[in-house]
């Protein structure tokens, strides 16, 4: 296994990390913007990565779910409903594993999601929470129990008699090495830690079990692996099984569990006598191919020149056609270029193994299930077989084991698709059903019922009672891990986003969660695309949709829904195009007809992605050794000022501009920090010369935030945001009304600056969760904000523009749009509900008071005065449009003897016991 140099970019440390948390927390409570609404509009039903959870033995329908990203969610009606509990812990909701004491009722939170992915945010510690009390309320008293430095927990153990011994298995770092992984225990119910079990600063704990018929047994799963932007070592010679007989206090590696270079990722399952591992072989081996009909990439991987030579025109052709290559290359062509000498066999699966190629074709051996019987002094290895199509070559996502706490010999193992075994791991039958996501995590056998299973997927959750034949998906919290967002210009404009493993969705901007589309039949948000739902472009001419997966991989969808894929190829015999995880793409705002697509070169196209060509060279500082595409561009920009001035940033630190449509590019990012990733480059909406750059670190991890801003094409570079926390930012969105507002998506949150980033105040009314993307409907002045763990809000930017011209005031009540009028105020519906009208009261405090709000008709008769404690900064009330009398006798009476507004004009006032201000409401 390689040994990497030392990081150039140094790795923030924990005092860093948690400094940050407090600079979030008194940002948060400075700020402006406390009591303007983020609604959140879904979607729900594709949900978000499951890593853990835990089911309550007494009562099965009754579980908590921990999401990668999404924070901790618990249900008490077996998935028809869910509540997030997690959300006011004050740190993050980013987790790894759960543990419930479920007599005492006390749940354990283990931060830092363990699965080794791209978007595995880091945790701090390890929380707890007492929910002994039937009370909302207790979900708000969070006690964190420390271990921050560990960023990524795998498992937490809690003994089975003793309370205060809790166990911690932490992976540590994901993108650096430390010492802070290992195995950690306390004996005082977290005051104290004791790290018990340290290999070495690159060697993780993945996993943590304590055996069923003797508490003082433990077994721990040691993963050696070392992850870098550009290359992932997934297996290591450290990697194995460390057994304790004495409570965790000391371990001994299993000297009989395979060893090498090779081993990487395993998890760990007992019942009765009996302990699973299952491992993550990394060895090469030949995989025996099906015979299949006409040529296929592998065909020409061992090919000699005389069979190339000898295949027909048809059959190459019709391999050409098949495999996207471009027009320019005919049979007939391509076998002069044969004769020779300039191409080989061996260059057509050359040109066609690409990113998604080394995924999905690259063959280990993978999965491989271990079973001891005598507390591991030895181990066997359960099927002779290699279990293909289960793991591919990424092993390190998965390493989840379950068995039947009743039958030792029923076991489940999850890769991309969930197996079954009854006879202890000697052959398995698949379980997944046709509404179950790949990529599985969690397994839960129920002891009492083995026929009821609880699977924790990609997709969320689903609840068998056939044990696996059938499946119930359980996917109400919004929970999505979106990439991107982007928005359409329609009157009642669409929303659309790529996710994580959940493809590109579209759907109405004012959607609120609800499962009458049961009964209507059409989940109001509708799937474009598949794989990992990538960057999306709208022609709004013709609504004329650009988007697609991971590496690249796009399509051209049109209005009526025909598809055409859209992907700009090198040439035989040359380099490969290297193409980021999330691939730019951009439609010209000159010319819609013209897209952009990024690889490690920019490439135009001005027939809608027909054809392109290459207007850069390579602007990355190169190829670098490893699996993991690295070297690509990562973001584009373009100016609405003047066509061909065009900014792109890459994964490695680089800007690179062009003035002239691509004939020549200049390196800006010369005078700005190196190495780091290049979030986001964005042209000024309001000045030629101003550009906006982001950088992360998040690769090295290093969690600093970085602004710059330019204005003079990136000659000079200003920072800005020097009161920001260090976290990782992801976007960046320029308003293009007011110049000085800039609006900020870190790992943590939402930040808007009104001075154009001289300083920022943070968006409190979001969980702390990662902000992927950003975006803007200009004509109804909504912010649309794209997380990576609780799928999309809204935010309505009116209050952000007052505060950036009229705070000064000191009490500010913002003007309300009308109110159309509706027949059916006051009649009760067939839920026995009486309709009535709602509308948003909306004002601004510099300090917290009493505040009365009243509403007259347009004669001066009050109807409705309510007293509420308003809040420093900006308060959001709704008040409901039902009156108790009718002075004016031009009230509709309602149903239940209530009166309701008729078309006119009303009046609202605002006294906060100095002032009064009014606002005139409009019903039409």
């Amino acid at each position: 296994m390689a040994q990497y140099p030392s990081n150039p970019v140094k790795p923030t440390n924990e005092k860093e990390r948690l400094d940050a948390v407090q600079q979030r927390e008194e940002l948060q409570k400075k700020s402006s913007y406390l009591g303007i609404e983020a609604t959140n509009i879904g979607p729900t039903i594709m949900s978000g990565r499951v890593v853990d959870m835990a089911i309550d033995p007494y009562d099965t329908k009754h579980f908590f779910v921990a999401y990668a990203t999404g924070g901790v969610w618990e249900t008490k009606n077996n998935g028809q409903s869910f509540t997030s509990v997690f959300d006011d812990n004050g740190y993050t909701i980013h987790c790894g594993a759960l543990a419930v004491n479920w007599v005492e009722k006390v749940i354990y939170v283990g931060t830092g999601e363990a699965n080794s992915s791209r978007s595995s945010y880091a945790g701090f510690g390890v929380f707890k929470c007492d929910f002994s009390i039937n009370d909302p309320q207790v979900w708000k008293f969070w006690e964190c129990l420390g271990l921050a430095a560990t960023q990524h927990i795998s498992r937490i153990i809690l003994h089975p008699t003793k309370t205060n011994i809790i166990y911690v298995a932490s992976m540590g770092s994901l993108f650096s090495p430390n010492k802070e992984r290992g195995i950690y225990k306390t004996i005082d119910g977290g005051k104290t830690w004791k790290q018990t079990l340290f290999v070495d600063e690159n060697t993780s704990a993945i996993d943590l079990e304590i055996d069923p018929t003797n508490s003082n047994r433990l077994y721990a799963a040691m993963w050696q692996k070392e992850r870098r932007a550009w290359n992932f070592w997934e297996g290591g010679k450290n990697s194995g099984v460390h057994i304790s007989e004495d409570g965790g206090d000391t371990w001994n590696k299993s000297a009989s569990f395979p060893s090498g270079e090779n081993i990487g990722r395993i998890g760990l399952s007992a019942s009765g006598n009996s302990i699973y591992a299952l491992l993550d072989n990394q060895e090469q081996y030949k995989k025996e191919e099906a015979p299949s009909e006409g040529l296929t990439k592998k065909s020409f991987q061992t090919m000699t020149l005389d069979s190339f030579k000898n295949l027909s025109d048809s059959s190459l052709n019709t391999f050409l056609k098949q495999n996207r290559f471009p027009d320019k290359y005919k049979a007939k062509d391509i076998q002069k270029m044969a004769k020779k000498g300039t191409l080989k066999p061996y260059d057509f699966y050359e040109y066609l193994h690409d990113e998604n190629a080394v995924m999905f074709e690259d063959p280990v051996k993978g999965p491989e299930l271990y079973r001891s019987i005598d507390a591991g002094k030895t181990w066997t290895k359960t099927h002779e077989n290699v279990l293909e199509n289960v793991c591919y070559s990424y092993g390190y996502y998965f390493g989840v084991v379950a068995v039947n706490p009743k039958d030792e010999n029923h076991v489940f193992i999850a890769g991309v698709p969930l197996l079954q075994s009854k006879n202890g791991g000697s052959s398995f039958t698949f379980s997944g059903g046709d509404n179950v996501h790949v990529d599985h995590h969690y397994i839960w056998v129920n002891p009492d019922n083995p026929l009821h299973l609880i699977n924790g997927n990609d997709g969320g959750v689903n609840i068998s009672y056939d044990g696996g034949d059938h499946w119930t998906k359980c996917n109400s919290p919004a929970v999505g891990q979106f990439y991107t967002i982007a928005v359409d210009n329609q009157k009642y404009y669409n929303v659309y986003g790529g996710l994580q493993d959940n493809g590109v969705w579209k759907g109405p901007n004012n959607y609120n969660y609800s499962t009458s589309w049961h009964q209507e039949g059409k989940y109001p948000y509708q799937r474009i695309a598949g794989g990992d739902g990538m960057q999306i472009q709208i022609d709004n001419r013709d609504q004329t949709v650009y988007t697609g997966s991971q590496f690249g991989h796009y399509y051209r969808r049109d209005a009526n829904g025909g598809y055409a894929y859209i992907h700009p190829m090198h040439d035989l015999k040359t380099e490969k195009l290297r193409w980021n995880w999330q691939t730019p793409i951009l439609l010209s705002m000159h010319n819609q007809d013209i897209l952009y697509m990024a690889s490690n070169k920019l490439h135009r196209s001005r027939n809608k992605g027909k054809t392109f060509e290459e207007i850069s060279p390579d602007l990355s500082n190169g190829r670098k050794d490893g699996d993991v595409s690295y070297g690509t561009i990562s973001c584009i920009s373009e100016s609405k000022f003047e066509f061909g001035l065009i900014y792109a940033g890459t994964d490695d630190g680089n800007i690179q501009l062009t003035k002239n449509e691509g004939k020549t590019w200049s390196n800006i990012s010369q005078k700005l920090p190196q190495h780091l990733w290049v979030r986001k480059i964005v042209a000024s909406e309001h000045k030629k010369e101003r550009v906006y750059a982001l950088l992360n670190g998040h690769t090295w991890d290093h969690f600093n935030s970085y602004i710059y801003i330019s204005e003079d094409y990136g000659t000079t570079w200003t920072q800005v945001g020097n009161n920001l926390p260090a976290e990782c930012l992801n976007a960046l969105k320029e308003d293009a009304i007011t110049e000085d507002i800039l609006y900020v998506g870190s790992d943590a949150g939402l930040y808007i600056s009104t001075d154009r980033g001289t300083s920022f105040q943070a968006f409190s009314n979001l969980p702390p969760v990662a902000i992927h993307d950003l975006a803007i409907q200009q004509e109804q002045r909504d912010l649309l904000v794209g997380t990576h763990g609780r799928s999309i809000y809204k935010i309505q930017l009116e209050p952000v523009y007052q505060s950036a011209t009229y705070l000064d005031s000191g009490f500010l009540f913002l003007k309300m749009d009308p109110l159309k009028y509706s027949e059916n105020w006051g009649t009760l519906s067939y839920e026995w509900k009486e309709t009535a009208p709602r509308k948003e009261v909306v004002f601004y405090l510099s300090e917290r008071s009493n505040v009365t709000i009243a509403i007259t008709d347009e004669k001066g008769n009050l109807l409705l005065e309510k007293d509420i404690n308003g809040t420093k900064g900006f308060n959001t009330h709704s008040i409901e449009l039902k009156f108790q009398e009718n002075p004016s006798n031009e009230l509709e009476k309602g149903d239940l003897g209530k009166y309701y507004p008729v078309r006119g004009k009303y009046i609202i006032s605002v006294n906060n016991g100095s002032q009064t201000l009014e606002n005139s409401l409009m019903i039409q």
